[in-house]
Order: C-alpha cells, then sequence, then structure tokens
C-alpha cells in the first residue's frame, strides 16, 4: 500500500468516525426532546403554556412563554433531571402581566405551585389569594384534615406571613383512604420534588440531592437537626407520585460553644 492510499484510508476512516459521531448525538438530541414532550410534568402542568423544546448535543433550549415564574422554573428543572441532559438554557419568557418578584401575586403563585405539588390537598379546589403576605384560601376541602394540611402547607411557603382559611368542608365528609399513586414518570417526579422543597420555607435552603426510581425517591444531603430531616420526609412522601422515599440525609453535628 503506498502512502497516497494510506492517507486516503486514513481520511475516510476519520470521516466515518466523524459524521457517525454526528449521527449519533443527533439521535440522542431527538430521543431528549421526544422524551421530553411525553413528560408528565409537561403534558399536565405546562400543557397551556408554548415551551419549545431544542437539544444539540445534549444541551437543551427552552424558548417560548409560561403563565409565571414556578412554571418556568419547573420546566428548567424537569428537563434538566432527564437522562442524557448536559445542561439546560432557560429562555422562557413570563407573561408581561405577571406580578413582579416578592409582590403578593407572586407569593400567591408559589403556593398554588405548592397545593398542585401534593396530593393530600387540592389545588385544583383551592382558591388563594395574597393581601400584604396574608394568604386566604377558598375554596371547598373534603374534610377537616385536608383543611388543616392546606394551611400548614400555605404558610410554610417562602413570603407568606399569615393564612386566613376560609375553606368550607364538603357536607359529606370523605373518609380517609391510602392515596392512590398516579402512574408519574421519575423525571417529573423529581422536578416536582425539587420544586416543593424550593418553595417551602422550612426546606428551601438545604442542599438536597433528589434522584428517582419507579416512584422511590432517595434523598441525601445534609439537615441540621432530626427534626428537619423527618420534616422533609413528611413533604416528600406527600408530592405525587412518590411511591416511597429513601431518606440517607445525614444529620449536621452540633457546633461547640
Amino acid at each position: 500500500m503506498n502512502a497516497r492510499h494510506m492517507v486516503t484510508v486514513a481520511a475516510a476512516v476519520v470521516a466515518l468516525t466523524v459524521f457517525g459521531g454526528a449521527a449519533q448525538a443527533s439521535e440522542q438530541d431527538k430521543h431528549i426532546e421526544k422524551t421530553a414532550r411525553n413528560l408528565y410534568v409537561f403534558k399536565t402542568y405546562l400543557k397551556d403554556d408554548a415551551v419549545k423544546i431544542e437539544s444539540k448535543e445534549e444541551v437543551v433550549t427552552l424558548t417560548g412563554t409560561v403563565a409565571d415564574e414556578p412554571r418556568k422554573v419547573l420546566a428548567e428543572e424537569t428537563v434538566a433531571s432527564l437522562r442524557g441532559v448536559k445542561s439546560v438554557v432557560n429562555k422562557l419568557q413570563i407573561k408581561a402581566e405577571y406580578p413582579a418578584e416578592n409582590t403578593d401575586g407572586w407569593i400567591a403563585g408559589r403556593v398554588k405551585a405548592v397545593l398542585f405539588f401534593h396530593r393530600s390537598v387540592s389545588g385544583v379546589n383551592t382558591e388563594v389569594s395574597v393581601s400584604g403576605g396574608v394568604a386566604t384560601l377558598r375554596g371547598e376541602a373534603q374534610n377537616q384534615a385536608q383543611r388543616e394540611l392546606t394551611t400548614e402547607y400555605a404558610k410554610d411557603v417562602d413570603g407568606v406571613k399569615d393564612v386566613k382559611n376560609e375553606m368550607t368542608v364538603a357536607k359529606t365528609p370523605k373518609t380517609e383512604k391510602a392515596p392512590l399513586h398516579e402512574k408519574i414518570d421519575d423525571t417529573s417526579i423529581t422536578a416536582q420534588v425539587k420544586l416543593s422543597m424550593l418553595f417551602h420555607r422550612s426546606t428551601r435552603v438545604l442542599k438536597t440531592h433528589v434522584e428517582t426510581s419507579k416512584g422511590a425517591v432517595t434523598l441525601t444531603g445534609t439537615a441540621n437537626n432530626a427534626a428537619e430531616k423527618d420534616l422533609v420526609t413528611k413533604l416528600v412522601e406527600d408530592v405525587k407520585g412518590v411511591a416511597k422515599v429513601h431518606n440517607k440525609m445525614t444529620v449536621a453535628e452540633p457546633q461547640s460553644k
């Protein structure tokens, strides 16, 4: 084999390697885009929003518009939790009429989001308004326990100073039953858990790593004390789709005086 022929063969090998790798990357990007569009979060929470998902070399760019800030964060967290995604560029725009950060309307949006994530309360049947940091809840609870839990969750949202619960209880209260676990994909469960912990005042500062497999959520990180660790477990157990919680968070050792 002469030198010229060897160079030609080498060039062909390089070309095949490059184009083969590009084709494989392109297929992976298509898979990421298709999978993301079919996730529970995008087919439920974000179904009425105009979100465009584009993946290039496993870096996903989100463009379009969403109704509020919680949905923008949820879209990013969901895609970031998807297997194969290296990073997310969030260019989503919030509709112009959405309230500015830390205003009453902005706080109300976070309260609504928290109620939607938890299955033991009804985000759909609960109206939320906020004035001067005081959240007023209206609607119908299925029983007294649900009404009280709605108050508890709303109080724990960052920015809420107090809660006025004006919800009524159904005339024929439903007996408490073990909640049915919705068929929700692991990626969406992870995103919901992350957002729930971010919006709850008592857990937002914790650096908690979340992984989900077949509905079972594993938590790692550090809690300041045992009570805080138990609270995280309680909140995560009530997130839609969660079948079980493995809380492997460590408890920080108390600092010596």
